[in-house]
């Protein structure tokens, strides 16, 4: 169902492309039948909701009456524009700017309303740092129309030089962004270089000193927002799971607690796809001391449990200790497997490369140039075929196995390359360019290693791989703000764009620094205390267990682990979330004492920002 919106909601907003006015205009009977359909199911997708919607909150829903409303809004300007067009008048569809309203108010879009809220709190809050930004450059500009406006300067188009106040205003504020530096201080410096200091001081003070307090009052803004409503978020989960414990809880003694038997149904219900050695894990955490029955507090972070992906890996041996089980585990072929796995061969490697990165920038008109390529070549093939001697080859060619795949994939189509263009240039006078354009491409792209080589490389390249999804929220906001080209040019706009980079900030520094959650090492701590854990050293490297994101999988036993780790082992996977609000949510939830459940849900619903903030106050002084 999310899909499905989705799909037609952008395929809503994509009409545009293909109305007239358009780049590749469709036939109005075409468009319209799509925009039809589009409509429909939108009205679908809200019966829908409002089915499995108690009634007095469908209504009450400022969401729902706003898609209604678009709806009846974009069939009734249909509806006009196409009864005008039978009659040749025409008319105007002005309907098309509340299509982004499909995006922002369906209840999958959470995340975009999140930040149009940020964006709307935020903006009361920066006005006064961009007021006063404003008046520095009306100041500096009604010094530079007294310093140069009588002097008779001209500009290098010859026209007259900073003349016009409101002229002069438009280029120093365009000189914020540097767009027409130097240009702008040319003329004034070719008469005297001590005018220099005027705009140095100029782009000191309004670049650099008040777009930083710009963006600094934005992200803290911004953070306190969201800050707010990922609490919000956090009590509401908690309330629920105390609601949820209430309604399957027993006695027990003096207390109340949950069944194993109705723990297991539930999780089989809430969570049928994890695999039943999972659940028997997440059973043990949960009933530590094995009393039959989870109690309330082990209850309540069940949702917590469930959030965290556990790996479960089945030990399996390499094809060749199955088939020559004498020659492989003989005392040699371990020296062989102990050096593979060694870091020594990893560093031997990467040292192998940054010599071909020096070799590649060489002359390669030189025979020993030519003559070294194929000993790189020879040589990254070893490697290769080292690594599948050593570790079991579908675990190594896995789906996720990004830089395995990689290696093993540019390596062979450089050695194919090669091979090609050294037999066209023997055999024939035919020289390829576009066969050699490949090979040099392919030896460059080799040295891509090196940032997967090195540890505090691979960590900034997977945060940034990692928050490539979260954009994808300010990715709709842009595209439900495109279609105004009014806006393009509006402090709102500005505001927006300082909003984003907030947004990849906090993003960044959570995901580069967040530590493991409280419930993700208790979890490591029973696998370890069951004797069913794997530590990242005894894989081929970090990287095997971080890119699984399945749930079962099979991993080498001989060689690739412990001797004595037989059956199942388990591994917490990768901190990858789909959203920065998990992440944001794991973060703050830390704040929260586990026992504090919060105000009630019509407290959490109607709680103003003022009340926000109040809260907060109160909460951090008690802590």
């Amino acid at each position: 169902m999310q899909a499905t919106t989705y799909f037609f909601i952008f395929l809503n907003l994509s009409l545009v492309l293909f109305e007239e006015p358009a780049v590749y205009p469709l036939p109005f009977l075409a468009a319209s039948l799509m925009e039809v359909l589009c409509l429909l199911v939108f009205s679908v997708r809200l019966m829908h909701f409002a089915k499995v919607t108690p009634r007095n909150i469908f209504w009450k829903d400022t969401k729902n009456i706003c898609v209604m409303v678009a709806i009846l809004m974009s069939l009734i300007d249909l509806a006009v524009f196409g009864a005008l067009r039978i009659y040749n008048v025409r008319s105007v569809r002005w309907s098309r700017i509340v299509r982004p309203i499909f995006l922002i108010n369906f209840a999958e879009s959470r995340q975009i309303r999140r930040a149009f809220r940020s964006i709307r709190n935020t903006f009361p809050e920066i006005t006064y740092v961009f007021l006063l930004f404003m008046f520095s450059v009306l100041m500096f500009s009604l010094m530079a129309l007294k310093l140069f406006g009588e002097r008779n300067l001209q500009t290098a188009e010859g026209l007259p030089y900073f003349t016009n106040y409101l002229e002069i205003v438009f280029d120093l504020y365009v000189l914020v962004t540097t767009a027409n530096s130097p240009d702008v201080m040319m003329p004034a410096f070719d008469f005297s270089w001590w005018y220099a200091l005027f705009f140095i001081t100029y782009v000191i003070i309004n670049t650099y000193i008040f777009m930083s307090v710009f963006l600094a009052v934005v992200y803290n803004n911004y953070r306190k927002h969201l800050k707010n409503e990922i609490r919000k978020l956090a009590y509401m989960k908690r309330r629920k799971m105390v609601e949820a414990f209430n309604l399957l809880k027993e006695e027990e003694g003096a207390e109340f607690v949950v069944r194993e038997a109705q723990w297991k149904q539930l999780v089989k219900l809430v969570a049928p796809d994890i695999s039943n050695s999972h659940r028997e894990l997440l059973l043990h955490i949960s009933d530590d001391e094995q009393k039959g029955f989870i109690d309330k507090k082990s209850f309540v972070r069940l949702a917590d449990l469930l959030n965290i992906q556990v790996i479960t890996l089945k030990i399996r041996r390499h094809p060749l200790a199955r088939w020559m089980p004498h020659l492989y585990n003989s005392a040699a072929s371990q020296f062989l497997r102990s050096m593979v796995r060694h870091r020594g061969f990893v560093w031997t490697y990467d040292v192998i490369i940054l010599i071909n990165a020096i070799f590649i920038a060489l002359d390669e008109e030189s025979p020993y140039i030519s003559y070294a390529e194929w000993v790189f070549l020879a040589l990254y093939i070893i490697e290769i075929l080292l690594k599948v001697y050593t570790y079991e080859p579908r675990t190594f060619f896995g789906k996720n196995q990004f830089w395995n795949w990689f290696d093993t994939l540019i390596i062979f189509a450089a050695l194919t390359a090669t091979i090609l263009n050294t037999t066209l240039k023997s055999t024939t006078e035919y020289n390829s360019q576009q066969i050699l354009d490949i090979v040099f491409i392919l030896r460059v792209l080799r040295l891509i290693r090196i940032v997967d080589s090195i540890q505090r490389f691979r960590v900034i390249m997977n945060t940034l791989i990692n928050i490539v999804p979260t954009m994808l929220t300010f990715g709709g906001l842009t595209l439900v703000r495109y279609p105004s080209v009014l806006a393009q040019s509006t402090p709102v706009l500005q505001e927006s764009f300082s909003i984003f980079v907030s947004f990849i900030l906090e993003a960044f520094f959570v995901e580069y620094s967040l530590e493991k959650s409280e419930v993700e090492t208790a979890i490591e701590q029973k696998i370890q205390e069951l004797g069913m854990g794997i530590q990242e050293d005894e894989l081929q490297d970090e990287k095997l267990v971080d890119n699984m994101e399945s749930a079962e999988h099979d991993l080498e036993g001989e060689g690739g682990t412990k001797p004595q780790a037989k059956g199942l082992v388990f591994k917490i996977a990768s901190k990858r979330y789909r959203t920065v609000d998990a992440l944001l949510q794991r973060m703050f939830e830390a704040e929260l004492p586990p026992e504090d459940e919060g105000p009630s849900f019509e407290e959490i619903l109607n709680l103003s920002p003022t009340d926000a903030v109040l809260r907060n106050v109160t909460f951090e002084a008690a802590a």
